[in-house]
């Protein structure tokens, strides 16, 4: 690790966010543990590592730590759809039914409820980049705001991408896009903002599109070169011990045991492999991953990933009309809680630093996961920020925000 000056950074101040998150959530019991690494222009300056991995085994939380990514698996799926992109097997404007013909003809809800719905026919087709931006009109069952949403649950349509059922019965892939040309969609893609299982299916084209399985894929094309050796859809027997139990906030508003280490479906490979949540990994790894988009798509060791100009276009807002979520989402969730944030392909980049009311920079880009872990990256201050925890659900503590006001609170430089 680099000394913090090295990257405009004071010491003393960057050591406020332990003492914060210690007395704020650690010791009181609302976070069992929590691990945040901070890098700046290359470089990791700061780690800080607190409290438990599993309360009720009185284990301590370590740094290589396995951690459920849940949705921080989009921007990793959403960099192996725009690596096929930058080879011309698939465009960002060309319809999904191009690669999924049986949903030609997916109508809009109007009416009914599952196996009996009334639609009214779509006023553009679904595109790619309606799955990269969340404009698709597709959902989550978990959202239980519609009878699409309910559909979604009684066909088992995504469960486990966001953590929510993990013990029940998933469709896998595959079964999942069939079922899909059954459910009318939301509204018409390009129209609204809608948290969804969009993702997933972009993980069903890069199977169809690379001729390999999804998981392969990820494996052969991001995680090797990068060196993200314990990432992946399930923790493997001999690194069992470093699966952190997951907690939930209880009826009481007490922390609760949500997932069981010792009995987590995360300990096998699953059925239904989610590209918009699935992911386990460690700190380092993600880190690893943010690095490489501030790199312009190049590992440390000169693996290139994707090009410069791509990751550009990634990180610039494309919601339609330049909106930002809080203007185009009929969502009941995301992983953004401020104005101010659009969504890229694959990432919320800031749009307006003074709307999110907190320190930042324009073009700052970001997400997180169901569990509350979550990262940043910061173009203008080569700056990249990764946190961890293992909390459920992910909005309840305003986290995010505080971390990102500790941060920027403890640079002593910036780049103008």
């Amino acid at each position: 690790m680099h000394p913090p000056i090295s990257a405009g950074f004071s010491a003393e101040r960057l050591a406020r966010i332990e003492a914060y998150f210690k007395e704020r959530y650690v010791d009181p019991g609302k976070l069992v543990g929590t691990l945040t690494l901070v890098a700046r222009k290359g470089k990791l300056v700061y780690t800080s590592l607190l409290g438990q991995a599993d309360r009720e085994r009185k284990k301590p939380l370590r740094e290589d730590a396995i951690f459920r990514l849940y949705s921080m698996s989009k921007p990793v799926t959403s960099v192996a759809l725009m690596m096929l992109v930058e080879e011309g097997k698939i465009a960002l404007q060309d319809p999904v039914h191009r690669f999924i013909p049986e949903w030609r003809d997916l109508g809009v809800f109007s009416a009914g409820a599952c196996g009996a719905f009334v639609t009214t026919p779509a006023q553009s087709p679904m595109r790619v980049i309606d799955l990269l931006r969340h404009t698709s009109g597709l959902t989550y069952g978990f959202q239980t705001r519609t009878n699409i949403d309910a559909a979604y649950r009684e066909l088992g349509i995504g469960h486990a991408a966001i953590g929510e059922g993990m013990s029940d019965p998933a469709l896998a892939l595959d079964q999942m896009i069939a079922a899909l040309a059954k459910v009318p969609l939301e509204f018409s893609p390009g129209t609204a903002w809608n948290y969804s299982v969009s993702t997933d299916v972009l993980g069903y084209l890069i199977g169809k599109l690379s001729g390999m399985p999804f998981e392969r894929f990820l494996q052969t094309r991001i995680f090797e070169p990068l060196g993200m050796a314990d990432t992946g859809f399930s923790v493997p027997e001999d690194k069992r011990d470093c699966l952190p139990a997951c907690y939930a906030l209880g009826k009481d508003g007490k922390t609760v045991l949500q997932d069981d280490p010792a009995a987590s479906a995360f300990l096998q490979p699953p059925h239904f492999v989610s590209g918009g949540g699935g992911l386990v990994g460690t700190a380092a790894d993600y880190m690893k991953f943010c690095l490489m988009l501030l790199a312009g798509g190049v590992a440390e060791n000169g693996a290139r990933l994707l090009g410069p100009k791509t990751i550009e276009l990634m990180t610039q807002n494309h919601l339609p009309g330049g909106k930002d979520m809080y203007e185009l989402s009929v969502s009941l969730f995301s992983e953004s809680t401020m104005a101010g944030i659009g969504f890229g392909l694959g990432f919320a980049p800031t749009t307006n630093v003074a709307s999110t009311t907190v320190a930042g920079s324009l073009g700052a880009y970001f997400w997180g996961g169901a569990a509350s872990t979550f990262f940043w990256c910061d173009p203008k201050e080569d700056l990249a920020i990764v946190f961890m925890t293992q909390f459920m659900p992910s909005t309840h503590y305003p986290i995010r925000r505080e971390l990102r006001t500790l941060v920027y609170a403890a640079m002593t430089e910036t780049n103008g």
